[in-house]
């Protein structure tokens, strides 16, 4: 009878000391949880002022390596990712891809962009793709390239309709100078790039101040290039620390608009629609492959670090 009471009392004291272990571990994951939630709110809170994230669209396995975007049509978009030469016609309305358009094999396929009927792929090394009427079964698959190569690590391409010309930047290397970024010019007509740089960006400039690395040219490391269509700026995005820089249609750098790495944790190309809205396509990393849909709130300049 002793050792059953005995071994009741044991069970009750070891039902109690879990009781108040828990109780004890709830009390401390409050103050945590209530800490964690302060400062989500505090990161959200700075990034409010100068952009607001109104569609995030997921990405299927597919597209996890997405790489290039292009807004085609209404729910509708064209996309690349960096290890297959094919190109992805995405509706995001069906969370479904509609066409799947093989172009090249495997390779280092960074940025796309579209002129009509005809898709531009930029492969890393600074080799282009040209596929004329990409949509028909008759389509015809060309290439040219640039005097970038590996070195260069090209991730930018975009078609400038006002000058029937495309423009990149490289992402490392520069053609020129370590302190500078140059936006490049190929004009449609030649498919010959200009030797020298349609605008060069200074990383030395007081706008790249709070950003500046040791190594000058790691300062801003662009992965993809829009134009907005109706003002023609010019829209640069970084992955590595996410972030937009804004030059209007002459090059002068007008704002930078740093991103919450939280929810742009790796973006790699940019869209505009026809009138205007911005797009912004990330590659899988902890959370799912996405497509988000942001609105610049254009009375601020840039963002500032905490």
């Amino acid at each position: 009878m002793l050792k059953n009471t005995l071994k009741k009392l044991k069970s009750n004291i070891t039902a109690i000391l879990v009781a108040s272990f828990g109780i004890i571990m709830l009390a401390l994951q409050i103050p945590v949880t209530n800490a964690l939630v302060k400062r989500s709110a505090n990161i959200d809170a700075k990034y409010a002022p100068f952009y607001k994230i109104k569609n995030t669209y997921n990405l299927p396995e597919s597209l996890n390596e997405i790489s290039g975007l292009y807004w085609v049509s209404n729910n509708v978009f064209a996309c690349i990712q960096d290890e297959d030469g094919i190109l992805f016609i995405y509706d995001v309305s069906k969370n479904k891809i509609i066409n799947r358009i093989k172009f090249a094999g495997s390779g280092d396929y960074e940025a796309l962009t579209l002129n009509k009927d005809d898709a531009y792929v930029m492969r890393s090394d600074g080799v282009i793709y040209e596929i004329k009427n990409y949509v028909s079964e008759d389509r015809e698959i060309s290439k040219f390239e640039t005097p970038f190569n590996e070195d260069n690590n090209i991730e930018s391409l975009t078609f400038d309709k006002q000058n029937n010309r495309l423009l990149t930047i490289p992402k490392d290397e520069d053609l020129g100078r370590k302190h500078f970024k140059s936006i490049y010019q190929i004009p449609l007509n030649t498919k010959q790039m200009d030797s020298l740089p349609f605008v060069k960006i200074d990383l030395k400039a007081d706008i790249f101040k709070e950003y500046r690395h040791k190594k000058i040219e790691k300062t801003f490391n662009p992965s993809d290039i829009a134009i907005h269509p109706k003002t023609k700026d010019i829209y640069i995005l970084e992955g590595k620390k996410p972030k937009l820089l804004v030059l209007n249609s002459k090059g002068k750098v007008l704002k930078v608009h740093e991103l919450d790495k939280r929810k742009f944790a790796q973006p790699e190309g940019i869209a505009f629609s026809k009138d205007g809205r911005l797009f912004i396509a990330n590659e899988a990393t902890d959370s799912k492959a996405n497509i988000i849909e942001i609105q610049i709130k254009e009375s601020k300049k840039s963002t500032k670090k905490n």
